[in-house]
């Protein structure tokens, strides 16, 4: 079956608003092997909203709608799909007690703009709302085969009629005889190299694999996942099947850049990796202000293996604190290898920590040089059998840069635990 999403709001368009609806409505379709042909965002205008209807089905045979169900002014959807079925505007009583019950209990009286909630198309289901007043619909239109879902655009709302009532609906086939695809996807989370250093390595899926596999690159600031999927006509175990020979020809060219699967979050795998070996890691950061730090405490029970750490943010405070010598700071600079070396030692010595690990940067937009230009990063790494360091490069905007810098912190921590020896990461962020 093939889906059709269609955001309706002024406020996604002029970017007040984020939409996270599609993201996850489309996540939840593709799980069920549904073919997501599109998403479109249409103004709160009865035209636009038609011409979003029309143009839905004209791809798919299912429309999810999300937003334009309240009771202000700007709320159309209803009225809109309605006259697109040619069908009339009912009150049901169900909600109508619900609306009533909701106000009785917080001594008000309902508001005669909230009544237009009970006004619902006819023939057309409600999706039980578990959070709010306003229902979600389902219809299904006789001679065509159509489908259409209509959703609140508040996510929380929209999250809880879909997983408790829409989701099952559509499993079940919607009241019609139809079945989902077979279709199997999964996840590879890498780090430590670009989007088009990793397809380099990875090459051609589709001339060394069989059909009915694909790959797609997903790129963010803590690495490139990799979303797997296997189709196929003889069940899930076969579709299972494809996706363990997907998995194992990448794992055999990129091992050592995946660090997890599915959900998995870089930190939280570091994180247990320490925990397994009883190791622990202090900190000393410059140019990521304490974001590493952050990010590594994230995990419950990261007290076990993160001792502690040092933001030094001034030359001051990484002599004075972490012992880096003056002299070495006026000879290589701060932004140098030898500094984020010292660095690394001063908070592995002072914190005992198994492992000390130090950032020292230029994040933007100012304060770059010829020879050490915006985007530079150097991290350090220190342990019992000694200590390393390594020069990045990477974007001219500030808060990115601080992301990049403390996932390539992170990762140079995997690899150290591992005993990965080739830790050199691609110089320049893509």
């Amino acid at each position: 079956m093939n889906a059709h999403l269609l955001t309706i709001g002024d406020e996604i368009l002029i970017g007040q608003t984020a939409d996270t609806n599609a993201a996850w409505l489309g996540e939840q379709l593709a799980l069920m092997g549904m073919d997501v042909t599109g998403a479109q965002t249409v103004r709160d205008t009865p035209a636009a909203i038609r011409r979003g209807l029309e143009r839905g089905f004209e791809e798919a045979e299912l429309v999810l709608t999300t937003g334009g169900l309240g009771p202000t002014h700007d709320d159309l959807t209803k009225k809109v799909v309605a006259d697109f079925f040619g069908v009339a505007l009912e009150q049901n009583d169900e909600i109508v007690e619900r609306i009533e019950r909701y106000y009785d209990q917080t001594d008000r009286d309902v508001p005669e703009a909230v009544r237009s909630l009970a006004d619902v198309p006819a023939g057309f289901d409600l999706l039980d709302n578990p959070v709010g007043t306003a229902p979600g619909l389902f219809y299904e239109e006789k001679e065509s085969g159509r489908k259409l879902v209509v959703l609140p655009g508040v996510p929380q709302e929209m999250k809880r009629i879909m997983e408790a009532s829409g989701l099952p609906r559509l499993r079940s086939g919607g009241g019609a005889s139809y079945e989902l695809g077979t279709v199997a996807h999964r996840t590879l989370r890498t780090t430590g190299i670009v989007e088009s250093s990793l397809q380099e390595k990875i090459g051609d899926v589709a001339a060394d694999l069989p059909g009915g596999q694909s790959l797609a690159y997903l790129p963010s600031t803590s690495g490139v996942r990799l979303r797997l999927t296997a189709h196929s006509d003889d069940g899930k175990a076969d579709a299972q099947k494809k996706l363990d020979a997907l998995e194992e020809h990448l794992r055999a060219r990129i091992g050592k850049y995946v660090y997890g699967t599915g959900e998995d979050e870089l930190e939280a795998v570091v994180g247990g990796l320490l925990a397994e070996r009883g190791w622990t890691v202090a900190l000393a950061e410059s140019a990521t202000g304490g974001l590493a730090a952050h990010r590594l405490t994230q995990t419950s029970g990261s007290s076990t293996y993160f001792l502690g750490g040092v933001v030094a943010y001034a030359n001051r405070a990484k002599t004075e604190l972490l012992g880096v010598r003056t002299a070495s700071i006026a000879e290589h600079g701060a932004v140098s290898e030898a500094v984020a070396r010292a660095m690394a030692e001063g908070a592995r010595e002072r914190f005992g920590a198994d492992v000390g690990l130090s950032t020292t940067g230029v994040a933007g937009p100012t304060g770059g040089t010829e020879s050490t230009p915006v985007g530079t990063v150097c991290i350090g790494c220190a342990t019992e059998g000694g200590t390393r360091a390594v020069r990045l490069r990477f974007t001219q905007d500030r808060r990115l840069n601080k992301e990049l810098f403390s996932t390539a912190l992170i990762e140079t921590l995997r690899r150290e635990v591992l005993g990965i020896e080739d830790a050199t990461f691609v110089r320049q962020a893509e």
